[in-house]
């Protein structure tokens, strides 16, 4: 017999979303420290445009950090912020690697963040790592 009140929800793995969310903190410290040493060493690797794409990424990597530890306290708003914020910046990313303005290790980096980006929607989104849970209607 089949309970109809019930139905199979998945739930994301919070776990699995903060490691994707740290790989991200991980790759925007080591831009930013290569961006710094190639100030000094190539000047013409580390362009403006390059400097001012990586400020804006760091502010996400220490909001997303920050939203992360609310979405594993509890908060489904901050499920839905960190799922938001993702998706904006994998998709600039996306975009903005293909436009030839930047430097090609730069861009190389930017389709980095939307492979990390896509793997943090697909988590949250409950598509990787989820775990069947009991819903009731």
């Amino acid at each position: 017999m089949v309970n109809k009140d019930t139905v199979r929800a998945r739930e994301p793995d919070l776990v699995l979303a903060s490691k994707a969310v740290w790989v991200y903190v991980g790759l925007t410290v080591a831009t930013l420290i290569a961006l710094v040493v190639m100030t000094g060493v190539a000047p013409h690797l580390a362009t403006d445009e390059a400097w001012g794409h990586q400020i804006i990424v760091a502010i996400f990597a220490v909001l997303l950090p920050l939203r992360m530890r609310a979405a594993r306290g509890g908060s489904s708003g901050a499920v839905r912020a960190v799922l938001i914020i993702a998706t904006v910046v994998g998709v600039v990313n996306l975009v903005e690697a293909i436009l030839p303005v930047f430097p090609l290790w730069t861009r190389i980096v930017m389709l980095v963040v939307v492979v990390t980006m896509a793997a943090l929607v697909a988590i949250l989104t409950g598509r990787i790592g989820a775990r069947a849970t009991a819903a009731t209607k």
